[in-house]
């Protein structure tokens, strides 16, 4: 078999590891992975629904494939296509494949090994695969389907632990097509995590729709993340952790003391999302957010009691229904008070079905689209100003591709790093010294591999 796949993917960290363990499937099974600007047999295209603009990008893809190339499949899945499967179904070569189901499409390469090289009748092997699925009747859909997922060149893992969300806050279809939260069994994240660490990889990133809602078996989220801490140890190099953890996001309400001393190991980066929205405490209510602007600030506080100069970014809505210049003027404020080191800016887009989508006092486009224009230009600011004041300062960088004479990598804390005067390549993570920012990443040099 030599047919070729290729995947696009739109969203959160969760869908794009979702995105890499499909691949896995099909490369395991002897397909070839192509990017997606090449030529396939089968696209996929994994769909994000948190803003109007994701659904417009995913609807242009689809359709671009699907004309582009009329031979091959077009597989359309993820969270619009588990919300709205009519406005997906772009061409006679789409075959759409709700989130709910995604996990099937794992097994489609192990279905298709038959087909041998008959291109022509791919389309109707997988039509007839998913509708003969429906036709039996499906169990519960698998929410854990894969176990782990390696990225850049087998250095760093992301370690799927929950799922789903509970909080239905006014403007998120997030819930409405992932449904309620779901946590991976504790002897399972410790299994996989320790399997992780056996094949080599220095970094884990934990994942999930609403990580530090983790509840499972009497396990809170700080629990499974003290005991994580733990087997990671610091039996790896030079007494260094032998993985370290990364942390997808915290809800600022769950940074509690508990929480702190979890994230307080030396196998805990110190790189910390924080999904904030907004500084005004009437906004954040009109939100159904379970935080306030006061538990914002105290669990920045926290952060930066227990670790060395963090990374902390912060999602931000602009121009929510009945957001006023007072309101707006309170998220700036609060911006500038906990100097956050980049801002996810997203202009409000009202989604189907949620609350919000029929408040009353909409911000004209106009406004909410200078509000989103300040606040990611103060997002550059902050991050210059962050990463200047590391200069001087050792960091450790992940190994992710080399570019020339020079690598690429990730620090601790998060900072794009470009490693210059590597000569052999005999470790994945080295200590380095910021010399330059340059071009919203950082220039080291290489002192030794730890």
């Amino acid at each position: 078999m030599d047919f070729r796949a290729a995947v696009y993917t739109l969203g959160c960290k969760l869908n794009q590891c979702e995105s890499e363990a499909l691949a896995s499937s099909f490369d395991s099974r002897g397909f070839f992975i192509e990017d997606v600007r090449s030529d396939a047999d089968l696209y996929i295209i994994n769909t994000c629904t948190v803003t109007s603009k994701a659904e417009q990008k995913a609807r242009r893809m689809i359709r671009k494939l699907s004309t582009e190339h009329p031979g091959s499949v077009v597989l359309v899945t993820g969270c619009y296509a588990q919300l709205d499967e009519a406005e997906v179904s772009l061409g006679g070569n789409v075959v759409v494949v709700p989130h709910d189901r995604k996990d099937e499409i794992s097994r489609l390469p192990v279905f298709l090994k038959d087909l041998q090289d008959d291109r022509d009748g791919l389309i109707g092997a997988v039509r007839g695969f998913f509708g003969r699925g429906s036709s039996q009747g499906l169990q519960d859909p698998d929410r854990f389907w894969y176990e782990s997922v390696d990225f850049n060149y087998h250095t760093r893992a992301f370690l799927k632990i929950q799922d789903g969300c509970d909080n239905s806050c006014a403007y998120c279809r997030v819930t409405i097509a992932r449904g309620r939260g779901v946590s991976l069994p504790p002897e399972e994240v410790l299994r996989q995590f320790s399997g992780l660490l056996d094949k080599g990889y220095r970094e884990i990133v934990l994942t999930g729709v609403n990580l530090t809602s983790y509840n499972s078996q009497g396990y809170d989220f700080s629990r499974i993340l003290t005991e994580l801490a733990v087997i990671a140890g610091t039996d790896g190099p030079g007494g260094h952790p032998a993985a370290r953890i990364r942390l997808s996001s915290l809800e600022p309400e769950t940074i509690d003391d508990r929480m702190a001393l979890a994230v307080s190991s030396p196998a805990v980066c110190p790189h910390f999302h924080i999904p904030v929205q907004s500084g005004s405490d009437r906004i954040l209510s009109l939100m159904r957010r379970h935080n306030n602007r006061a538990k914002i600030i105290d669990a920045v506080k926290t952060l930066r009691n227990v670790k060395d100069d963090p990374f902390l970014a912060a999602d931000v809505i602009a121009g929510f229904p009945g957001e006023t210049d007072e309101d707006y003027g309170l998220t700036l404020s609060l911006v500038e008070e906990c100097e956050f080191a980049h801002l996810h800016v997203f202009p409000f887009s009202p989604r189907p079905g949620t609350l919000a989508e029929k408040m009353k006092n909409p911000v004209p486009e106009r406004i909410s689209g200078q509000r989103t224009g300040e606040l990611r230009r103060l997002s550059g600011e902050y991050y210059l100003k962050y990463a200047s004041g590391w200069i001087g300062r050792d960091v450790d960088v992940l190994i992710e591709d080399e570019n020339g004479e020079k690598w690429n990598g990730t620090s601790e804390n998060y900072l794009k790093s470009t490693v210059c005067d590597i000569i052999n390549k005999d470790g994945t993570i080295c200590r380095a010294k910021i010399e330059a920012v340059e071009n919203n990443g950082i220039i080291c040099r290489f002192l030794e591999w730890i």
